[in-house]
């Protein structure tokens, strides 16, 4: 029996693994064409909106994604077996066994850096389709639909999924999904991310490093322009947060760059932070 493997802070940054972050926006605001602020010679682009128009002529390698199950086998062949799987779930050793026959030499996919995934709106919608077919979303008693069912098998899958290519440390995973302004019983406004069901959108700010807004900014003076919110609090009450503690709530919308800075970037020091809490006088 081994014993018990304490990793150092200079081992843990020194080990370092790939960004996984989140870019939430409105539609037409830019997301799929940060594909070209990245290295197209080591980026996969996972389309699942048959967005390609968008990025004609970037040189990048893609793959096409049209149903849950093969967005399921796709992550198993990038993320490899999850060794807690049982050998009838999704993940497992036997999944993995299948989609390398299937798809091949899963050694092709080691020239890729950063997978760059477009989009978990659809993802999620694709889930939903399916979730929608399978015996839970049916009442045991009735044989009638069961919508509560149907979600809450969305929402394992959806999760599931997200973590699995989380969990590919040496590689840079980025999501990319549509966000939505509302307005509560007040008429005051707030942002939401466009996923099929509640469940994910909470949870995926607990499984990713980084969650970033691309929006439009409209300053008092000058011109408008497109940028990232990175953190919160921010004016405008956008999803955010950096766990890397490296980037300004205001960053240009470059991908490439952004996640230099996260690599290289001075991380705040603990001397910056403050611990008080207002009174509120």
């Amino acid at each position: 029996m081994s014993g018990l493997k304490i990793i150092g802070a200079d081992q843990r940054m020194a080990e370092q693994g790939g960004i996984k972050g989140v870019i939430f926006g409105p539609a037409k605001i830019g997301k799929t064409s940060l594909l070209w602020t990245l290295d197209p010679a080591t980026t996969l682009f996972v389309d699942l909106e048959a967005g390609g128009l968008s990025v004609q002529g970037w040189g990048g390698d893609s793959v096409e994604v049209r149903d849950w199950e093969y967005a399921r086998d796709l992550a198993c062949f990038l993320g490899g077996p999850t060794p807690a799987m049982r050998a009838d779930q999704p993940y497992s050793q036997a999944h993995y066994d299948y989609v390398c026959q299937s798809f091949g030499d899963p050694g092709v996919l080691a020239k890729y850096q950063t997978i760059f995934v477009d989009s978990i709106t659809v993802a999620s919608r694709l889930a939903y389709q399916w979730a929608s077919g399978q015996p839970a979303a049916f009442s045991e008693k009735t044989g009638k639909p069961d919508t509560r069912g149907a979600y809450g098998l969305l929402g394992k899958e959806m999760i599931g999924w997200v973590t699995q290519l989380q969990h590919i440390g040496s590689r840079n995973i980025w999501f990319v999904g549509l966000l939505d302004a509302k307005r509560d019983d007040f008429n005051r406004e707030y942002f939401e991310p466009q996923i099929e069901g509640s469940k994910t959108g909470l949870e995926l700010p607990g499984i990713v490093d980084e969650v970033i807004t691309m929006s439009e900014i409209r300053p008092e003076s000058g011109a408008p322009y497109r940028a990232f919110i990175c953190t919160r609090p921010n004016e405008w009450g956008y999803p955010a947060g950096d766990r890397s503690g490296k980037l300004d709530v205001i960053e240009e919308p470059h991908l490439g760059k952004l996640m230099e800075k996260i690599r290289t970037g001075q991380r705040a020091s603990s001397s910056t932070y403050t611990y008080n809490i207002a009174s509120g006088e």
